[in-house]
């Protein structure tokens, strides 16, 4: 099965879960900035949590589907429409073959998830398919999409959803067919601005009592040059004094800075490897894609928790795609 890229959007990259195991000779993860809903997505169309998507950015692409296909969207809601009739987040969609998928303004959030089916079939790098438009690794030919591109599946069926079955369904009852849902994870989406949770990082006590209350104190907002490596931030410049001189060490996904200018960065997916920077803390991975979902301009504030109760979070959440998976299952089989 193939899809054809009518208009290509703002950013719409293909990632997975990222490249992981090269870092030591310094090559960057990447991956999707929201791999909750990128997981969502692959489950909700049977395919494993990994498999390749469509990570699409603002404003997105129009794709036509060359063949009927099963679909599922999650993450930023930005108005999907498959020929001008609305198509339902986190849930899986039947689209038959000629049909176009579309999509309007950023309702919530800004990065929705597309899965088809099978998974993306573009040619793994260095052990995975997601793209690094730095070093122009991965995705299709290491770039975003552009008019004109043609992408394939894997497969066009899966293990756990019969094609002739879901067609039969779909067809009749139409896109509220399936009778889950899937709501995001974070639920913080309505506070304004929301809380970020962070470990405090090795140089956080280095900090002067104000400047620590200041940080947690600040609502920060999103710099305009915050992009997949960072995210800058303004809105209170913080001063560390002599532990401004470090040296360099691994950095991950979340992990806080603060650069002699004294305005925290967050590294994001295709983040360097190491950082020179003093480390402020690392946002706890469960609140990683309510933060991917922000853009620039967007407030946010951060929150204060220990590592106990980040794994707490974490454990959570991964019980919630199990949780999921196995609604999926059960609905399939009924």
């Amino acid at each position: 099965m193939t899809v054809d890229v009518i208009r290509a959007g703002l950013l719409t990259t293909v990632q997975d879960l990222g490249r992981f195991g090269m870092q030591h000779f310094g090559v960057p993860a990447s991956g999707a900035m929201d791999a909750y809903a990128l997981q969502v997505a692959n489950r909700l169309v049977g395919n494993l949590g990994d498999a390749a998507a469509l990570e699409i950015t603002i404003a997105g692409p129009v794709l036509e589907f060359a063949a009927d296909t099963l679909i599922a969207l999650s993450g930023g809601d930005l108005e999907p429409v498959i020929d001008e009739k609305p198509v339902p987040m986190n849930r899986p969609v039947w689209i038959a073959r000629g049909r176009r998928l579309a999509f309007g303004r950023c309702v919530s959030g800004c990065r929705a998830y597309l899965a088809l089916a099978g998974g993306l079939d573009v040619e793994p790098v260095l052990g995975s398919r997601a793209t690094y438009l730095r070093a122009a690794l991965g995705g299709i030919a290491g770039r975003a999409l552009k008019a004109g591109d043609r992408i394939g599946t894997q497969a066009t069926g899966t293990e756990r959803f019969s094609k002739l079955r879901q067609a039969e369904r779909f067809r009749r009852d139409g896109f509220a067919a399936p009778r889950w849902s899937v709501q995001a994870w974070s639920g913080q989406w309505m506070m304004q601005p929301p809380r970020i949770r962070f470990v405090p990082g090795r140089h956080w006590e280095q900090l002067a009592a104000a400047q620590r209350n200041r940080f947690t104190g600040t609502a920060f907002r999103l710099g305009a040059s915050s992009d997949r490596m960072g995210y800058r931030l303004e809105g209170a410049s913080l001063e560390i004094g002599d532990a401004g001189h470090v040296v360099s060490e691994a950095v991950a996904f979340g992990t806080i800075q603060l650069p002699p200018d004294g305005n925290p960065i967050v590294l994001m997916a295709d983040r360097q490897t190491i950082g020179g920077y003093p480390r402020l803390g690392e946002v706890a991975s469960v609140d990683l894609p309510l933060l991917a979902q922000l853009k620039p301009g967007d407030a946010l504030q951060f929150e204060r928790i220990d590592l106990a109760g980040a794994q707490r979070l974490i454990r959570a959440q991964a019980l919630a795609l199990k949780q999921i998976e196995a609604s999926i299952e059960s609905n399939v089989k009924a």
